[in-house]
């Protein structure tokens, strides 16, 4: 599939979309206690696409579903209803050997080094392991292919021997990034990626994904919850909220013409280095808790703690993800307004 984009001069642009996600929904049954029989909504009727070459930020407030969509779209969860599309292939009817070899294509970073890397292995060994499972070479091919992308990511290959518990946070996350890299994929998931490392170290993590994409023109869904990281790396954004895509468009758009209040409520929470800017700062400050993904509110899900919710409308009637302009989508009954 293509869509067409303009640039400044109205000239026409198609871009091939790589990932089309429809109505996507993760409900995860609770077995026992208070809540038995009921069900988490972790991801619930979400749609968006993904374009070839670009890096779409996914950010949100821990627990409203990002990581969950991220396992879904690379087929780590099974789906609950919906459909995930990767280069027109609905990947939810495929299954067995069809999609497995899909997953060639599809790789995911994880957000902690230390618990996302197999202890008892060589990183040599851990960096292989993608390329043995698939088959797609000999053993000298392998060390070859391992050595290569170790050099890609920062690494000497004469570490390839040592194991995990030698190497530094920054550099476990570096292994994690140069296995993803191993089968050539074309679709990346970062889930957080840079959350557990130093801050010092996040800027170079970041900084290589960049120059990875450029080289190899990967896609990326990157997950996280640094807003300014998500700027700097984002071609587009996305930003969750109890399990609903509440708004998405160009990072330029997105950042300097917000149009969901929870957006906004967010954006105002980023501090400035400029101490003018910070001196003029005034944070939006959302009352009460977010609402449980067992029994989230009728309507809006967001109208329980929004600044501007106007009733019965906001509380009854579920605002669909509508066009404000050129692209950019929000779901709210009063884009723009706070």
């Amino acid at each position: 599939m293509r869509v067409v984009q303009r640039t400044a001069t109205g000239a026409a642009i198609r871009e091939t979309v790589l990932v089309q996600v429809r109505d996507l929904s993760k409900h995860f049954p609770i077995g026992g206690g208070f809540f038995s029989g009921q069900t988490v909504r972790a991801v619930d009727g979400v749609s968006f696409e993904i374009r070839t070459g670009e890096t779409l930020g996914l950010v949100g407030e821990s627990g409203c579903g990002k990581s969950t969509l991220g396992r879904l779209l690379v087929q780590l969860l099974p789906v609950t209803t919906g459909h995930v599309f990767f280069r027109g292939i609905d990947l939810v009817t495929l299954k067995g050997e069809r999609l497995r070899r899909m997953r060639q294509e599809m790789q995911m970073i994880f957000q902690d080094p230390y618990a996302s890397l197999n202890p008892r292995m060589t990183v040599g060994e851990i960096i292989a392991e993608p390329l043995r499972n698939f088959g797609v070479t000999r053993e000298l091919d392998r060390r070859r292919r391992v050595g290569e992308v170790m050099r890609l990511c920062g690494l000497s290959p004469a570490f390839s021997n040592r194991y995990p518990h030698e190497f530094s946070g920054g550099q476990r996350q570096r292994v994690g990034i140069a296995r993803a890299l191993a089968l050539n994929p074309s679709f990346i998931v970062a889930d957080e990626p840079i959350s557990a490392l130093d801050t010092s170290i996040q800027a170079q993590i970041v900084n290589l994904l960049d120059e990875l994409q450029d080289r190899f023109r990967l896609t990326y869904l990157f997950i996280a919850h640094d807003l300014s990281v998500i700027r700097h790396i984002s071609d587009r954004v996305a930003v969750m909220y109890l399990g609903k895509i509440v708004e998405i468009g160009d990072s330029d758009a997105v950042y300097q013409r917000p149009q969901h209040p929870y957006t906004k409520a967010l954006l105002s929470s980023i501090p400035s280095l400029d101490p003018d800017i910070e001196a003029g700062r005034r944070p939006i400050l959302l009352k009460g808790e977010i609402p449980s993904p067992v029994n989230p509110p009728a309507g809006c899900r967001f109208h329980t703690r929004c600044p501007i919710a106007q009733f019965p409308a906001c509380a009854e009637q579920e605002p669909p993800l509508d066009d404000v302009g050129d692209g950019h989508l929000a779901a709210c009954h009063l884009p723009g307004k706070l």
